[in-house]
């Protein structure tokens, strides 16, 4: 039961989905409620998404994340900020925020119903949004944006091709690069192609279609402006070959393994890669993560952003089914779980 009282050094206590050991479901438990310090902003956290970064989290196979158990699990939230630190002045208590917050680097992630922030990591929410479709969007976004805004220069007139244009990073970069202008492409199985075409893009079917084949019809052999990778691996290698000769830019966000260069040299193109967690990491240019966000909420008050949420509902109490949903690619959009308004109990106390 959560102390509503506390006394004069005592915090209340919070629920929070407690990671025990890797290989193992985490734990609903009660927690103490944390105190902001100097530059966070306590927040009532509404809503968490889930990323398949959470999954390799849960199993160890995320070294590159530094998670050692126990720890809270989560990445993106949405929600209500109820307690000010020492030095913020971006943001006031019962403001609505959304943001990439924590979960790895040893900072505690957004399955709880509190989380003290880095406030540098926070935007005010789009009003536009729900808190659930708020929390879709953090970790895809800023992940988007880094490649497209901010390495790619993506503008008017620019021909993007976006690999794997349905999935969680992918449909938002498709509708991020038509905001900015672009004449945008995007490969996806058989079953995706509706989706892309919906959000805007012209859907290629990676199985169905040669590289040559799409680069030829698309761009008259010239190759495109921007490739925006979120496949990696084979995918990452055609990337390279895909690309317009001397100003074409290839961006991807799992260029993690042993690649040739020879075919993207040959072309005169350039390669930039994305790691979305070094803010969080490091400590070190966390405010562009606010900054990304914020500007990002005006793309998304204008109607040019909408994520696309999975319709099954998920609390605390259901974390692993929201899971396995999404390590079995059952889900139909993003996976969030509404953390507040919950009223499934904790299972244990820490």
């Amino acid at each position: 039961m959560q102390n509503d009282q506390p006394g004069m050094n005592e915090r209340p206590e919070m629920r929070a989905l407690v990671l025990e050991e890797f290989g193992t479901e985490p734990v609903l438990r009660s927690v103490e409620r944390p105190t902001p310090g100097p530059g966070e902003v306590l927040v009532r956290i509404e809503a968490s998404g889930v990323n398949p970064l959470d999954l390799k989290i849960k199993a160890g196979a995320a070294g590159h994340a530094r998670v050692t158990p126990p720890a809270v699990l989560g990445i993106d939230l949405a929600g209500v900020v109820t307690e000010v630190g020492p030095g913020v002045t971006r943001f006031d208590v019962g403001d609505e925020v959304y943001g990439m917050a924590g979960g790895v680097g040893g900072l505690p992630g957004t399955l709880a119903e509190y989380s003290a922030v880095d406030a540098d990591l926070l935007a005010v929410k789009p009003a536009r949004l729900t808190m659930a479709e708020a929390a879709a969007l953090p970790l895809a976004l800023i992940t988007a944006w880094e490649g497209l805004v901010d390495r790619a220069r993506v503008g008017e007139h620019d021909s993007v091709l976006v690999h794997g244009g349905a999935g969680g990073v992918g449909h938002v970069a498709v509708q991020l690069a038509r905001a900015h202008g672009a004449k945008v492409f995007a490969t996806g199985s058989a079953g995706d192609l509706e989706t892309i075409r919906a959000l805007g893009a012209e859907p290629i079917d990676y199985r169905a279609v040669p590289r040559q084949d799409y680069v030829d019809k698309y761009t008259a052999g010239e190759g495109f402006d921007v490739v925006f990778d979120t496949i990696g691996g084979a995918t990452l290698d055609s990337s390279f070959a895909a690309v317009r000769t001397y100003t074409g830019r290839v961006v991807s966000i799992l260029g993690w393994g042993e690649h040739s260069l020879a075919p993207l040299s040959f072309r005169g193109a350039s390669y930039s890669g994305v790691f979305t967690l070094l803010p969080l990491l490091t400590g070190r240019s966390r405010a562009h993560h606010g900054r990304v966000l914020a500007e990002a909420a005006e793309l998304i008050d204008a109607g040019k952003i909408t994520p696309i949420l999975d319709p099954t509902p998920y609390h605390l109490g259901t974390v692993e089914e929201a899971h396995r949903a999404v390590a079995e690619g059952t889900r139909r959009g993003k996976v969030v779980v509404q953390v507040g308004g919950s009223a499934e109990p904790p299972v244990s106390r820490g």
